[in-house]
């Protein structure tokens, strides 16, 4: 076998690694650590003032994704990839989307299954796993809300080539915008672990993506939110 062959390979397999990880990581901390915070950040319960910040800058972007999408999704096939507790999947099953919701962690399908509209129910099929199997089929559009935060761009060149393959129109997602504060917070991150925090977010620049995915396709800036300690950044991708 040619050399440059195995070493292609091998990048592949450290590619794979890398994501398979990662997703491993974000995968027991939903699951195991966090259901209970995340399940009250997206409930009308009382927060604290800093979760209060986070849920108004989650609603904002939400709405900035979906914004980006057809006013009217009827009869379109949408996956909600990371769809957490399920807020996303019933605005955009409310638009008339058949909506495809699936999660890492069973248990937020779960409490996303119980909160969905009984009227709602004929639209949406949940399942609990990795948002990029091929298994889950083909769509008209993607949405992937904070679910892509965690990982490299190498990855998430990777995971758009995956969902492209199979998308028709557009894949709207977010990104950790790379601000001085993120930036502070990854490098803190990385010289003081400990076991019980979050996956690592890592901070991107959308030019520099932009670059990265420009032989698979074409990356848009749809904006900002900045909401106390929730900063994230949209982005549209298309094949």
């Amino acid at each position: 076998m040619p050399k440059d062959s195995t070493s292609e390979i091998g990048t592949v397999a450290a590619e794979t690694r890398s994501y398979a990880d990662t997703r491993a990581r974000v995968e027991d901390y939903f699951d195991r650590t966090a259901t209970r915070v995340w399940e009250r950040l997206t409930s009308d319960a009382p927060v604290s003032r800093i979760r209060e910040t986070v849920r108004r800058g989650r609603d904002d972007m939400r709405s900035k994704m979906l914004s980006a999408l057809p006013a009217d999704l009827t009869g379109l096939r949408i996956l909600d990839a990371g769809c957490g507790a399920g807020p996303t999947t019933i605005e955009m099953a409310q638009r008339g989307a058949e909506v495809v919701a699936v999660d890492i962690s069973p248990s937020l399908v779960e409490i996303a299954q119980k909160r969905l509209p009984k009227a709602l129910q004929n639209r949406v099929t949940f399942a609990s796993g990795d948002m990029l199997s091929a298994h889950l089929g083909r769509f008209d559009h993607v949405i992937a809300m904070d679910s892509l935060i965690y990982y490299t761009g190498t990855d998430i060149r990777a995971a758009l080539e995956n969902l492209g393959a199979r998308t028709s129109g557009s894949i709207v997602f977010t990104v950790a915008p790379r601000t001085p504060l993120l930036m502070g917070m990854w490098y803190a991150g990385k010289a003081f672990p400990r076991s019980d925090r979050s996956p690592t977010m890592i901070p991107h620049a959308p030019a520099k993506l932009r670059k990265t995915v420009a032989d698979i396709g074409a990356l848009r800036d749809l904006g900002r939110v900045n909401s106390g300690f929730y900063i994230s950044q949209a982005l549209e991708f298309r094949a």
